[in-house]
This record gives structure tokens, C-alpha cells and sequence, in this order.
């Protein structure tokens, strides 16, 4: 690289969490990368803890606020006073590798049309020698970002580099969503001609989460976000009861896939597995119910 180091801005929306962000901040005020040439913007979305003091204590940190409601907005409000040409993305509850940014902006100046480079995430375990079914749930079918930028083209933003011309082009993120929308940017970027680009040597490690309450929490949200970007409250009934029946029939191949999944150690981790698969699938399946039932109860009351 260069003597003259590109300035760049990293977002981190924020709710509560206060004691892993510091952990975050202060990985990231000890960084590779020159620190005249970065900031951190910690946008605090309606914490009930006390985040302005917890940012006050790393230098290269900046505290805003966004009163509305949803990640994607706060991170939009970090658009609105970043600096960087630059752009970086990562969430209060990672820990990012001390050269995260140094490899982030390597790889933008050697990729200059690229549109998003999504990094590598490495899952954390409460135990490490032993991870239980949720965690290894988890870390085997979520958060793949080379899965999600070569089939669904998209980053997820707990590990995503980019530009200010990007955002520029293709607009900020949908504010509509609280879940879902760093995908739905990511498709618009692509939708865009832009390339998108998996970085192994840009790491962040991310806590699995650890219970079946978790994961269900988690993807209830995903599942919400699918929901209206797909349109399904739009479908006829019927053609959304035919989907979620053929949803929740357990395929063959997908429990095979975890009888045979390598990172799967002894019978019982594999059990609980599967018992997790077939129980979230029953919760997307009654979570989109409910809001098709929840629009369609709405639509009936403004026609009245």
C-alpha cells in the first residue's frame, strides 16, 4: 500500500449490548491501519443502557443517535455523517481481527469496481472443545458469506467493505426492513453490474448463538424480512398454504446432509441438530401465517 492511506468510516448500529461493544471498540481503536485515517460511528438505537459513555472512552469512536426503530436505519444514520470514501460495516457483538481494516481497504483498492466485499466470519463457542446443538446449528447455516455472495449476492453486514459510491448509486438501505435489508441492498447492488467479491483474509469472529430460543429469536426476524420482501401477503391463501405444507415436510436430503455433516461430532449433537432444523421450520411456517393473517385483517379494516 501506498503512504497515503484512503480515510475510512466503519458503521456499527447498536442496542444495548454495551459490554461486548466495548470489546469491539476496543479492537478497533488498536487497529493495523494508521489511525489518522479512520473512524468508528457507533449509531445507538434507542439503548437503555448507557452507550454514549461506553463510546466515550475509545478515541477513535463517535457516538450519534437514531430514534427510529431498526438496524438498517441506524446504519443509514452512520451514512449520513460518515467520512470515508471508504465504507465498513460490522455489528457491536464481533470481534473483528486487529488487521480487519488494513485487509478491508487492500482488498477495495485491488478490486476498484467491485461493489461489496463480504469477509470471512468465524464463529466464537462458549465452550470450544464442546459446542452444543444450537451453536453448531448456527455456525454451519448461518452467516456463510461465500454461500450468500455467490448464490444470493449479498454480504451480510457483520463483515462488509465498500465504497460511498456504491451507496451513491444504488441508494441506502430499506428502511422498511428490520431484517433482511443487507441483503436486499446487496441485490440491488448486483442488480447494478457491480461485482461482488468473498475475502477470506478480512476476519471477524462472531458469538454462535447458544439456545434454540436464541436461534428461533434470530430468524423470526429473518423470516419476517422474507416475508414482506417476497410479497407474500400479496399471494392468494392458497398458493401460501401450499408452501408452507411443502415447508415444513421434512426433505430427505437435507437430513442426510446432517447425518453426514462433518462438523458434526457424535450421535446425540446430531440429534439435537435435526430436532432444531424441524422445529424452526415449523416456526417459519407459523410466523408467516400470522402475518399474512395480520395484513389481510389490516386491508379488510381499511376497506371498512
Amino acid at each position: 500500500m501506498s503512504n497515503i492511506r484512503p480515510f475510512v468510516s466503519i458503521i456499527i448500529p447498536v442496542y444495548n449490548d454495551r459490554d461486548r461493544l466495548e470489546k469491539c471498540l476496543d479492537i478497533l481503536e488498536n487497529q493495523t491501519y494508521p489511525k489518522a485515517s479512520y473512524e468508528v460511528i457507533v449509531i445507538d438505537n434507542n439503548s437503555t443502557d448507557d452507550i454514549k459513555s461506553a463510546v466515550a472512552k475509545f478515541l477513535q469512536a463517535t457516538y450519534t443517535f437514531e430514534g427510529v426503530v431498526g438496524s438498517y436505519s441506524a446504519r443509514n444514520k452512520g451514512l449520513s455523517i460518515a467520512k470515508g470514501e471508504i465504507l465498513g460495516f460490522t455489528d457491536s457483538d464481533c470481534a473483528p481481527a486487529s488487521n480487519w481494516i488494513e485487509k478491508g481497504v487492500e482488498q477495495i483498492l485491488k478490486n476498484p469496481d467491485c461493489g461489496l466485499i463480504a469477509g470471512h466470519i468465524e464463529f466464537s463457542f462458549k465452550d470450544p472443545e464442546r459446542p452444543n446443538p444450537a451453536e453448531l446449528y448456527d455456525s454451519l447455516y448461518f452467516l456463510q458469506q461465500e454461500t450468500y455472495i455467490k448464490e444470493r449476492h449479498f454480504g451480510a453486514t457483520a463483515n462488509v467493505f465498500t465504497t460511498r459510491k456504491i451507496f451513491d448509486i444504488v441508494g441506502p438501505f430499506n428502511t422498511a426492513l428490520k431484517s433482511g435489508g443487507d441483503r436486499n441492498w446487496g441485490e440491488r447492488v448486483y442488480a447494478a453490474g457491480f461485482q461482488q467479491i468473498y475475502a477470506t483474509d478480512i476476519v471477524i469472529a462472531h458469538p454462535a448463538r447458544s439456545s434454540f430460543q436464541e436461534l428461533n429469536k434470530k430468524l423470526r426476524r429473518v423470516y419476517t424480512g422474507g416475508f414482506y420482501i417476497n410479497k407474500k401477503s400479496e399471494k392468494p391463501i392458497l398458493d401460501l398454504l401450499q408452501e408452507v405444507i411443502y415447508d415444513i415436510k421434512p426433505p430427505a436430503r437435507f437430513l442426510f446432509r446432517f447425518l453426514k455433516e462433518q462438523g458434526i461430532n457424535g450421535k446425540k449433537d446430531r440429534i439435537g441438530v435435526i430436532f432444531i432444523y424441524m422445529f424452526l421450520k415449523f416456526s417459519k411456517a407459523t410466523t408467516e401465517l400470522k402475518l399474512y393473517w395480520k395484513e389481510h385483517n389490516k386491508a379488510k379494516l381499511s376497506i371498512e
